[in-house]
């Protein structure tokens, strides 16, 4: 075994501990900052995904995983070489079970109150993306907050709910906490709101298969799945409809890709995404909150916020931001590369 990769993963693991009993599931190496140039490890559990998005460590990749199997047993290890030969970077990488097999890539992990599926050989990412999870927790203890709902029992939340989302009227709600969840992926967000005690929370993307794999995280959690709760298409065509309807919600959260494509619409998040932001605040009830984050690495944090603000206080002058943040503690040097960066605000009606 190298002893030298050892030592740096030994020391890794030391600097994420404050996680470990919220998660199991969170960036392990992050580049430079942990000493692997150009390498990011992933931990799921006992499920880890090494990504090399440059040549540094390429040639020690039989050397890091034989570390990593010494020190943890990994049940499974799956390696994307995210670098071309030309030098360019891609998004759908080639991926390789360097340890165990394909079917030990699927599993599941915790994060505080919540569950989730994840497979490492799912397209780009395995089904949770670990730089948001401060702020899925937060959402949860939030909703909870707000319907005084328990802590110490989640399942008290959505037993507690569940009468009070069956009277909601859609179009028009009157009773019951609400969360609009766009560009939702696999719905982790929402997951955890309901959790905290939100009869409805509404998941919007462009993709079928993963609004499916949002049920399945509903499932998992015990959570039923409510009428308007998952809606296939565009999130911007989804906010207009809203605001025809007259809906309104408690929370929203408003996370988008920096590019997407839909039945000929090309979203950016340069040109589309503070519009979007005050249509959003259209929705949004007095007393709630509005998060927006970008991983989009020419964004300055400080004018980010200054600008989402700005965008919410056109609809709500009396705005506030809560916050302002990058990703968190266990993306050690966050904003270093443009594979590891993140802009978040919460403003507050």
């Amino acid at each position: 075994m190298n002893y030298k990769y050892s030592d740096l993963l030994k020391s890794a693991l030391s600097k994420r501990a404050p996680l470990f009993d919220v998660t199991d599931a969170l960036r392990f190496v992050n580049g430079a900052a942990d000493g692997f140039p150009g390498l990011t490890i992933d931990k799921f559990g006992d499920r880890y995904q090494m990504q090399f998005f440059g040549p540094e460590l390429l040639t020690s990749k039989t050397e890091i995983v034989e570390a990593l199997s010494a020190l943890f047993n990994p049940v499974c290890v799956v390696t994307k070489e995210r670098l071309s030969s030309s030098g360019r970077s891609l998004e759908n990488a080639p991926m390789d079970v360097v340890v165990g097999t394909r079917e030990d890539a699927v599993g599941t992990v915790r994060e505080g109150n919540a569950n989730f599926h994840v497979d490492l050989l799912d397209t780009i990412n395995p089904g949770l993306f670990l730089d948001m999870r401060h702020v899925r927790l937060e959402v949860e203890e939030r909703f909870r907050e707000m319907s005084g709902a328990s802590s110490a029992n989640p399942e008290t939340a959505n037993a507690s709910t569940a009468n009070l989302a069956d009277s909601v009227n859609l179009e028009n709600p009157a009773t019951g906490l609400r969360f609009l969840n766009l560009f939702s992926y696999t719905c982790s967000f929402s997951v955890h709101a309901r959790l905290g005690g939100a009869a409805v929370a509404t998941n919007a993307d462009i993709s079928g298969k993963i609004l499916d794999k949002g049920r399945e995280n509903y499932a998992l959690n015990g959570l039923d799945s409510r009428p308007g709760e998952f809606f296939r298409g565009n999130a911007i065509e989804y906010v207009h409809w809203a605001q025809k309807k007259g809906l309104r919600f408690d929370g929203i959260v408003l996370d988008p890709p920096s590019f997407a494509r839909f039945k000929g619409f090309n979203f950016n998040v340069r040109e589309h995404l503070m519009p979007l932001v005050a249509d959003c605040a259209t929705l949004l009830n007095p007393g709630g909150f509005f998060m927006v984050s970008s991983n989009y690495s020419e964004f300055n944090l400080s004018a980010f916020a200054r600008d989402v603000l700005a965008a919410v206080s056109s609809v709500h002058p009396n705005a506030k931001t809560s916050w302002k943040k990058s990703q968190d503690v266990d993306f050690v040097g966050s904003g270093s590369t443009k594979d590891s960066c993140l802009v978040a605000t919460l403003v507050e009606v």
